[in-house]
């Protein structure tokens, strides 16, 4: 099916499966309930899902196939954010030119930046890539401000001349993205019994192009062009040593990675129209590095539940504080209760990060594969026992 074979067509289901019915799979628990708090299946929060998934999933054809480390995607994300917010200002409203503008643009700011690069390998060309991430940064806060708007980020105003669209709508305020009329930030909700579902617009949007998106990268990962980039990570030398130049595809390996950041920066931009200096920063580089990394770097699947993963934390795991605390355990003794809180404070809350970060440790010391390689292991585990209740169960003829 789609020209994948039976293992890559599944997980392309899998991956349509989890997308398109997020909003059911993100609500488990009953809107009024004590474990409501767990419930991310909101459109500003889905949305963050596919999104920093997108982002994830090209990091990975760099990092995953080639080996090489950049510590700058975040410069090709802000890229695609502010060509994207530029195009809402300049053009229309429709979010379907201003993403492709943020390919366009995220591409080309990817050659120059691979090109130079690129001419290093290992610790650094991945300094080289966080100096440009940094330099982009610091032109886009303070030089560029005329077409960055610096520390207050760019916004749409309704002095903008949009001359494929309204400047304004009928009550003079400014004007929503859509594609096509569908407004982005159009919800239905629907109510069945004690859940509450949203469907949002936008969301589905950022769904199918992350289907899209998918499916591409599985293209790349199973062609000859795919192949080659395993080989410069395998031994680059040995395969210069046969006469092939592995520069053109490390540079189009480069390249296509940072189309993704520009595609997810543009995407950003689309659910919210606004730009800033701090998603060039060096710790959204870093982030997309732990997604990589969590979910399984050089796996299909592993970025995007990386990204789920840590997107979850950052907004379901961080809200919990002591009031939540104190309402789970309050079947406790006072003085218990108190003391259980006391212990469990340090990790929720601010202190997410340090939560993430011991199951990060985890996952390197024990899964070095990444997630991906932790439901391999409880796949391989579940058909082991299976196969060993069938030799059980199985009689040997009397000889």
């Amino acid at each position: 099916m789609f020209g994948l074979e039976k293992r890559d067509t599944t997980l392309l289901l899998i991956v349509a499966i989890l997308t398109l019915f997020a909003p059911f799979i993100l609500n488990p628990f009953p809107t009024g309930s004590g474990l409501a708090q767990f419930n991310a299946g909101y459109p500003d929060l889905m949305q963050r899902f596919v999104i920093f998934g997108i982002f994830a999933i090209g990091f990975n054809i760099l990092f995953g196939l080639t080996g090489y480390l950049s510590f700058g995607h975040a410069a090709f994300l802000g890229v695609g954010s502010y060509s994207a917010v530029w195009m809402f200002k300049l053009l229309s409203m429709n979010v379907l030119p201003a993403i492709l503008l943020s390919v366009i643009i995220s591409g080309l700011f990817a050659l120059v930046i691979g090109y130079i690069s690129l001419r290093r390998s290992g610790i650094y060309f991945s300094i080289l890539t966080l100096a440009f991430a940094q330099m982009s940064f610091s032109l886009a806060y303070s030089v560029l401000t005329p077409i960055t708007n610096g520390e207050t980020g760019l916004q749409l105003t309704l002095d903008d001349p949009r001359i494929l669209g309204a400047s304004a709508t009928a009550d003079g305020s400014i004007p929503v993205t859509n594609l096509f009329g569908l407004e982005m930030r159009s919800t239905y909700q629907m109510a069945v019994g004690a859940w509450d579902f949203q469907f949002n617009i936008g969301y589905y949007l950022c769904a199918l192009i992350l289907l899209a998106a998918f499916y591409l990268s599985i293209r790349i990962f199973r062609s000859p062009f795919g192949m080659m980039l395993r080989a410069v990570k395998s031994n680059q030398q040995r395969m210069n040593y046969t006469g092939l130049n592995s520069k053109p595809y490390t540079l189009a390996a480069f390249v296509i990675s940072g189309m993704y950041a520009g595609l997810a920066g543009g995407l950003m931009a689309s659910m919210d129209p606004l730009a800033g200096a701090e998603r060039m920063q060096w710790t959204a580089s870093g982030e997309v590095v732990l997604m990589t990394i969590l979910g399984g770097a050089g796996t299909l699947i592993g970025p995007v539940l990386g990204a789920g993963f840590i997107k979850y934390f950052e907004n379901i795991f961080s809200k919990i504080n002591d009031n939540v605390l104190h309402g789970w355990f309050s079947f406790l003794p006072d003085g218990l209760e108190d003391f259980v809180v006391f212990i469990v404070h340090p990790f929720i809350g601010k202190g997410w990060h340090l939560t993430l970060g011991i199951l990060f440790m985890l996952v390197v010391i024990y899964l070095p594969g990444g997630l991906v390689e932790g439901g391999q292991r409880i796949h391989g585990w579940i058909r082991g026992n299976k196969r060993g209740d069938a030799s059980q169960s199985k009689t040997n003829p009397a000889e």
